[in-house]
Parts: structure tokens; sequence; C-alpha cells
């Protein structure tokens, strides 16, 4: 059934979505991997990586197991790196937001939508990252997978964002972020609006797959989405 539902919470992602540093996290990885022995020009290092693209927007250390299924210490030596190496680019580099990111922040939340920033890194990269972007006054919320329970592709972050907000109904969020796993993360929801960025980790078709209900190619677009009512067909929950 159609409908049309006013948007009062918008979940946003972050890498690759309001910021810009898709470069800065696959070093990190690459990186992090590499000091477990998983180095560039060899297989193993070829296959990590697609891993890594097709894991984007997960929990880093869920990626981290994922490549060392079979060894938790690996992962979780792989994780810490990976965290020390994207602090150390933040420190060295600052981070850039995606153009248009930081005047559509201001018409959402003019709007009277509230926004939270839901994210797949630590609590404490969080920290990092909220610092450098200096965002407190644009945020109602940032949320890491540790503050919810589980991180994408389940929906814990996005429903413990309508809880901590006081939002009365699923249908009045929309999620928007550049991965597969923000699109089934909002469909498990039952956000009205799994909104794909084209800034960040995976295609068109990846983000359809996911189960986006809007493509945008840039998320200076998504204030005039987000303030007119977004049609759209009675979201089917995902399985988790």
């Amino acid at each position: 059934m159609s409908i049309a539902t006013p948007i009062k919470l918008a979940c946003l992602d972050l890498a690759g979505t309001t910021v810009g540093d898709i470069a800065m996290v696959e070093r990190a990885f690459a990186e992090a991997i590499a000091t477990q022995g998983i180095v560039p020009g060899t297989g193993a290092y070829a296959r990590a990586m697609v891993h890594v693209h097709r894991s984007r927007g997960r929990p880093k250390i869920d990626v981290f197991h994922g490549i060392f299924p079979d060894n938790e210490a690996q992962a979780q030596a792989a994780n810490l790196t990976f965290e020390r190496a994207y602090a150390g680019a933040i420190e060295r580099s600052g981070l850039i937001p995606v153009p248009g990111t930081v005047e559509a922040l201001d018409k959402i939340q003019a709007a009277g939508i509230q926004i939270a920033l839901i994210t797949g890194f630590s609590r404490a990269t969080l920290g990092r990252v909220l610092s450098a972007l200096d965002w407190s006054d644009k945020l109602d919320l940032a949320l890491s997978p540790e503050d919810a329970g589980r991180g994408r592709p389940y929906p814990d972050m996005i429903l413990t964002a309508v809880l901590r907000l006081g939002i009365d109904d699923v249908r009045h969020v929309a999620v928007a972020g550049d991965a597969e796993s923000d699109m089934l993360a909002a469909r498990r929801a039952g956000a009205s609006a799994a909104i794909g960025l084209l800034t960040g980790a995976h295609s068109k078709q990846r983000l359809l797959s996911g189960g986006a209900t809007h493509i945008l190619d840039t998320f200076a677009d998504l204030p005039t989405l987000l303030l007119t009512p977004i049609p759209t067909t009675e979201p089917t929950p995902t399985p988790c």
C-alpha cells in the first residue's frame, strides 16, 4: 500500500555518506591486515580487501572476524591496528565532509527533523571522528554498534535512535547510507525510506539489492527529499 509519511528522524551513515574518507578507511584496513601477515600483492590480500569492500558499513570487528574466522586473537589485533591507523590518519589529515553535507544538515535541522549519526566504527573511533568534525550542534545523537548491541545490517542502531529520541513510529524514520548494509538495516527497522548515496562504497545495484527505496547522487540532495512527504511502499521487514 502506498503511504506518504512525514520524516521526524534521519539516521545518517558516516564514512562515504557524510564524510568522504573512503580512501582513509581502506588504507587503515590494509595496514591492519598487513600486521597479520596478509600483504599487498598476494591472493590472500586481494581476497581480504574484497571482503572489506563487500562488508562496508558493518562493525569493523565483524569485518575482521570474517577475514580471520578461526582466530579471535588475530581479529582483535587487526581491529586494534585499524583503530590506531585511522586515528593517526585523522590527526594528520583531518576529516572533510562530503560537499554540501554541512548545509544539508543545517536544512534538515531547521525543518525540525532530528538527526542521528550511525556508524560501524567503535565508540572510541566515533569519539575521535566527532571531535575532528565538531558537529555537536548539528546532531541529536551519535551511535556505534557498542551503544546498541549489534551493528548493521541488523536494525539495532536505528531502533535505539528511535527509542532514545522519542520517535512514536518507525515509519517516521529515513535512513541514508552508501552501503548495502545501511539499506538492509533500514528495511529491517521498518523505516519508510532507505536512501542510497552514490558517494561511497557500493554501486546503485548493490544499494537496490539491499532494499533502497531511493537513490541520490549527493548528500546535498537529501533535504529536498526529506522535506517532502516520501511516497513509498509499505516496508516489508527483512529477516535478521
